[in-house]
């Protein structure tokens, strides 16, 4: 993994509130090819090794209620780049459409099978596909649609210089972000203007301290806040 020249990225993207995130990854290539090489052989291997755990899901998936197995969505990832990420369906058959892109607690869209997976995070497995294949990475900011990274301030652009994340720092600290939003009139509104900003105060903070070893131990921490 290796950052682009200043001068190739993204326009929206070369301000001077990335510049400072973008000095700080440039002094860091031994961590950044680190991560790349863990991201690869870490998902592989896991990959094989619960296959027949995934295996199962899909099957209590499909026997809960109608529906694909896995949902598929358009998020963004590094540089603003546009791809499709991969979870088990936790929720009705074309949730997206009948509320929210947010979820909040006692959701009446998620299925039975799905609030057990979504406890334990078993619907994020499928995502270690999008691991190897580049798209994402174990630890970096998670991937929102769109519309959330319209959003974005100038600054906040700056978490899109690393592969969006399956875990971090802001997924810890927010594990419970759908009682947070439970109650509110506008979901998207509130998400966007309060829930949003506090995620990423931590995921900015988590490039200022990049290094190999901290996203080890948020790897480890994500496990611990799991179980």
């Amino acid at each position: 993994m290796h950052l682009k020249k200043w001068d190739e990225l993204p326009e929206f993207m070369r301000t001077n509130a990335v510049r400072e995130y973008y000095d700080i990854l440039s002094k860091k290539k031994v961590s950044l090819v680190l991560k790349r090489i863990f991201d690869i052989a870490a998902s592989f291997l896991m990959l094989i090794i619960l296959c027949p755990v995934m295996l199962v899901i899909a099957v209590m998936i499909k026997l809960d209620s109608k529906g694909p197995v896995f949902f598929r969505q358009e998020r963004i990832t590094r540089y603003g780049r546009v791809f499709r990420i991969y979870k088990f369906r936790t929720m009705v058959d074309r949730a997206d459409k009948l509320g929210s892109l947010v979820t909040v607690e006692h959701d009446s869209r998620i299925t039975r099978v799905g609030k057990m997976l979504r406890k334990i995070r078993l619907d994020e497995l499928p995502q270690l596909i999008n691991v190897l294949n580049g798209d994402m990475t174990f630890v970096g900011t998670r991937p929102e649609v769109k519309r959330y990274v319209d959003a974005y301030t100038d600054e906040m652009n700056a978490t899109l210089l690393l592969p969006a994340g399956i875990t971090s720092q802001a997924s810890i600290k927010y594990k419970d972000e759908d009682e947070l939003l439970a109650g509110a009139d506008d979901i998207d509104k509130v998400y966007i203007e309060k829930v949003l900003p506090g995620k990423m105060r931590y995921n900015l903070e988590s490039i200022r301290k990049f290094s190999f070893i901290s996203e080890l131990a948020t790897m480890v921490q994500t496990v611990l806040a799991v179980f």
